[in-house]
């Protein structure tokens, strides 16, 4: 049975079962815990815990998953892989264990022509958590399954969590017995190769707290329903209905591992046993190129770009790894593209969207294998000069700032580096590269948090959060009475608020915007009246701490405030209209972008401010020369229009018919906000805007650049802003058409004549200055002095001579020196800024004796305080004090004077 047909029978059989049809959340997933969709039940975590009321009572749904902490073990079991599917069956307070039980197994042991998947239900084994009778009476009487295929296991093994604090409970799983082939009798404690867990029933009725490992967490209490969330492997379910061995070999991953197979000339499975400790090496690394290729299909798909930090960075370590598995098979050229749409192929049946989208998904591939590949050939000379260096220092082990510099600086990874490292014969200090990578994660994270919830401890927000969500009315309105219900501040609840305080307050509605999509908040007032006191807060921020719950960060400017006080919020219209104004117009950038690029100029973020717009997009290469200024009459076109904005609610499925344009990672709920402006623009959006096109006034785009791999931006300004550039600019033009005599259509020219006189006399300075350098060389090379065999010349050469020049002057004083008898030159030039230029030069004679340019370099440079280094006939630097610079050439003395004994 092919997984496509697993898919239809699985959503078929739940659907006819009352359950609605769920789409996907996109793998990228919006949460502080969480890179990635790691459990089919992570989208529906907030209906889980409370925090929101689920639109319907069952469901099902065939989620997309990564999980990365195993990656090591990817290609050595028959289990795991870094990309899957869950197929999921949920019940939010309506059906728990026997319902969930029955399910299950009607599914799993139906004939295959009656819609089942016909396994036999002789082979199927149940655990259980250890004090779970309940459901063990199930699986016993209800069911029919003989008490010696049930097992009892522990915490670790059939409580399930996210393994972060959240929703939680005890959980029955279904195991296969494939047979002695694959190990040994006994049940899944004895074997879980040979007894495949497919199904995973959770009980979710617990929530845990904060734990380091599987079985070492509280239990917080329970959680307001008894709910069911349920796992079955799509890609295991698949291993077992197709008869294969393991998930690599299943119809959506074989036929790339056997292309790979084909081009690095073996032949798959044979020297390997059914067994998975029976695998040969070739085939575990065959096993990572098919893995690998395909769940980096479904993140380019879901939008993840190549970076190096957070998703891109997962990103680019499994294309990576797969790239360099290949290399390691022998396959030196290009293999992405022999392999990417044999994936696309395989996927394309349930995922469609790969095929109409594979332009795109393929063009950041190929090219990150294209970087990967240079990243490869000058990392490894970069990475050879540190293990040169930790060598020249008596180190065995390169430390972890160096090897967190090659990932960070030059995208080198971290398991290349250990790799390379081994092959040189000295360590790397991991745990140091870790903690660094760790900083820096929790910077951005702790940066990102701090901003939604203020100092405030998330915990204390979902306490607000349960007395009532925020409504917000500022669609339709930027001034209304509202109730304070909370007020809040680093120590937590507040019980008021008085002249000079900073707090956050929460109001039961709100016409003030939270921050988000990119869209900045808004500004404003909160008047109270209560009795016998009055009070004014300037609300100089607001967040959305949690869904549903809007957080006003004030500055109480006089009186005081309580929780339950009435106030008038009123929203700073100014502010609100220019922020509006810009939105509107990132929209219309966006469509243009789309319309001159193709739908892979895919937004990757924006910035709507007041009078001004941020707008990041992907695309694999720069915008062609003259794009902008078309963009910017296209647009500035849409706004004399003077197009309707229009906004509407609407389910996701038509959204999608109208072609509404959805951001990638991005979570939506079943109904969606579509905005349209005219005919040119639709997107799902949450954000404000104006009420016609021409409201937008002006849109100037200042220009457009490359802020990382894959990505670029373009900034603009909007309205009055882009007025008032222009202006100045006429300004400018009038004085510069003053200055140089010309009319403003010829000022590009002679500006241009100006500047290549300019460069003629630079040229002609830099050979006065470079002809007077070398005057001097003569008599440098009759300052020379004897040390031992050794010709030694150090000498400060006049100041601000370049370092070309100076290397230049010291090969020409080396060249005047005794050809057949060890030389060392060793110039110094203070810089005119600060710091001293320097050049070292060894001949032939002199490096055939021990002496290196590099290490008389290293013994002079951190005299100075500068840093320097190069190969053994010539070496430089740059920095430091010039005051030093006779202790520096003593420092460099001694190095010729042991280097000529030795």
């Amino acid at each position: 049975m092919e997984t496509a047909e697993i898919r239809r029978r699985f959503l078929g059989f739940f659907e006819a079962a009352g359950h609605t049809v769920v789409p996907s959340a996109p793998l990228p997933f919006d949460d502080p815990n969480l890179l990635f969709v790691n459990a089919g039940m992570v989208q529906f975590v907030p209906y889980f815990i409370g925090q929101q009321t689920p639109p319907w009572k069952r469901a099902t749904s065939i989620q997309k998953c990564i999980r990365t902490q195993d990656i090591e073990e990817v290609g050595k079991t028959t289990r795991h892989g870094t990309f899957f599917q869950m197929n999921g069956n949920f019940s939010f307070g309506d059906y728990f264990k026997n319902e969930a039980i029955r399910f299950a197994w009607d599914l799993s042991t139906k004939a295959v022509n009656d819609g089942g998947f016909g396994l036999d239900g002789e082979r199927i084994w149940a655990t259980v958590y250890l004090d779970d009778d309940e459901a063990i009476d199930i699986w016993h009487n209800t069911i029919g399954l003989p008490m010696e295929r049930i097992v009892r296991r522990g915490k670790a093994d059939n409580f399930w969590s996210m393994g972060i604090p959240g929703p939680c409970g005890p959980c029955s799983e279904l195991y296969y017995d494939r047979g002695p082939d694959y190990g040994k009798e006994g049940g899944p404690e004895v074997d879980e190769d040979r007894y495949m867990e497919f199904w995973n029933l959770v009980f979710m009725q617990n929530v845990r707290g904060p734990g380091t490992n599987k079985d070492d967490y509280p239990i917080l209490g329970e959680l307001p329903a008894k709910n069911i969330d349920t796992g079955m492997g799509m890609e295991r379910v698949a291993t077992l209905l197709q008869g294969v061995d393991n998930l690599y070999e299943i119809d959506q991953v074989r036929p790339v591992l056997e292309r790979a197979a084909q081009l690095t000339g073996r032949v798959y499975g044979a020297h390997s046993g059914h067994a998975a400790s029976q695998t040969h090496p070739d085939d575990v690394r065959l096993r990572v190129i098919a893995d690998h290729v395909r769940t980096a299909l479904m993140l380019i798909g879901d939008g993840v770009t190549p970076s190096n930090e957070g998703r891109g960075y997962v990103l680019r370590r499994i294309l990576r790894r797969a790239i360099r598995s290949m290399r390691l098979l022998g396959y030196e050229d290009p293999a992405l593209p022999q392999l990417l749409p044999v994936s696309r192929d395989c996927m394309a049946p349930s995922y469609p969207e790969l095929a109409t989208d594979f332009e795109r998904i393929s063009t950041y591939a190929y090219a990150e294998e294209d970087l990967f590949r240079r990243t490869i050939h000058s990392g490894t000379t970069i990475l050879d000069t540190a293990v040169s260096e930790t060598k020249a220092a008596g180190s065995t082990t390169l430390p972890g700032e160096r090897a967190f510099q090659l990932h960070d600086t030059y995208g080198f990874p971290i398991e290349l580096t250990l790799e390379m490292a081994a092959e040189q014969g000295i360590s790397v200090d991991e745990e140091g590269f870790r903690r660094l990578m760790e900083q820096q994660r929790r910077r951005g994270k702790e940066d990102a948090q701090l901003k939604k919830t203020g100092h405030v401890d998330t915990s204390v927000w979902r306490t607000v959060l349960e007395s009532g969500a925020t409504q917000f009315t500022g669609y339709s309105e930027v001034v209304r009475e509202a109730r304070i219900t909370s007020i809040l501040g680093d120590d937590g609840l507040l019980s008021g608020a008085g002249e000079g305080d900073e707090v956050e307050v929460v109001l039961d509605a709100t016409p003030f915007y939270a921050e988000g999509g990119g869209q900045q908040p808004d500004w404003g007032r909160l008047s109270v009246s209560a009795p016998g006191r009055e009070a004014e807060l300037d609300v100089i921020d607001v967040q959305s701490p949690l869904p549903g719950l809007i957080a006003h960060k004030v500055k109480v400017l006089s009186g005081e405030v309580r929780p339950g006080d009435i106030a008038l919020a009123k929203v700073d219209v100014t502010r609100r209209s220019s922020i509006s104004r810009s939105h509107s117009a990132t929209h219309l950038l966006h469509a243009s972008l789309r319309r001159k690029l193709g739908d892979t100029a895919a937004q990757a973020g924006s910035l709507n401010a007041p009078g001004r717009l941020r707008f990041d997009f992907k695309t694999p290469s720069a915008v062609p020369v003259g794009v902008l200024g078309d963009l910017e009459d296209e647009i500035n076109d849409v706004l004399l229009r003077d197009l309707e904005v229009r906004a509407f609610v609407t389910n996701q499925e038509e959204a999608r018919r109208l072609g509404a344009i959805a951001m990638f990672g991005e979570k939506y709920g079943d109904e969606v906000r579509v905005v349209e402006i005219g005919d040119y623009s639709r997107e799902l959006c949450g954000g404000t805007h104006v009420a016609r096109s021409s409201v937008i006034g002006m849109v100037k785009l200042l220009g457009e650049a490359s802020i990382g791999a894959g990505v670029r931006r373009v900034d603009a300004l909007v309205g009055l802003d882009a007025f008032r550039f222009l202006a100045r600019e006429h300004v400018l033009v009038n004085q510069l058409s003053s200055e140089f005599k010309a009319q403003p259509e010829e000022l590009p020219d002679r500006i241009a004549a100006v500047l290549d006189r300019l460069k003629t006399a630079e040229r002609e300075l830099d050979r006065l200055r470079g002809a007077a350098v070398l005057a001097s060389a003569g008599s440098l090379a009759s300052a020379v002095e004897e040390i031992g065999a050794v010709q030694f010349v150090a000498a400060q050469a006049p100041p601000g001579v370049s370092g070309n020049d100076l290397r230049t002057l010291a090969l020409d004083v080396r060249g005047r020196l005794r050809q057949g008898e060890p030389a060392v030159v060793l110039l110094a030039s203070p810089a005119e800024g600060g710091g001293v230029a320097f050049v070292a030069s060894v001949n032939e004679a002199g490096q055939a004796s021990g002496l290196s340019a590099g290490e008389i370099v290293r013994a002079f440079a951190p005299v100075l305080g500068a840093r320097g280094g190069g190969k053994p006939d010539l070496a430089q630097g740059a920095g430091g004090d010039p005051a030093k610079l006779p202790d520096a050439f003593a420092a460099a003395k001694k190095a010729v004077t042991h280097g000529s004994h030795t």
